[in-house]
């Protein structure tokens, strides 16, 4: 077997423990939304926060770099901004996240 078949096969498993642990954190999230508001603000936002960080993970196993994620999400949400997408109209929440990623720049 030749090393770079190596790789590609263990890229291949990371890539699938990646994807695994993404749906065990967005099963968890959903649980504790179930649970009401006795549900620990910090669980929430260890579940949030754990899938953000392994959507960037899977990005960058897939070729894709952090900074055209992020400028990826930016294009998206500029054009929910320019559309007046449902929930930009009622918070400003599209224009708060645009904000937020280019303040990072």
């Amino acid at each position: 077997m030749r090393k770079d078949d190596f790789n590609i096969m263990y890229n291949v498993k990371v890539i699938e423990e990646l994807k695994a642990e993404l749906l065990c954190v967005i099963g968890d999230f959903f649980k504790l939304l179930t649970k009401g508001s006795n549900v620990a603000q910090e669980a929430i936002l260890d579940c949030i926060s754990g899938a953000m960080i392994l959507l960037y993970l899977l990005a960058e196993r897939l070729g894709y770099s952090h900074v055209a994620v992020d400028e990826n999400m930016k294009k998206k949400l500029k054009s929910g901004i320019i559309e007046e997408d449902k929930i930009e109209k009622e918070g400003k929440d599209l224009s708060k996240l645009y904000t937020h990623l280019k303040e990072r720049e």
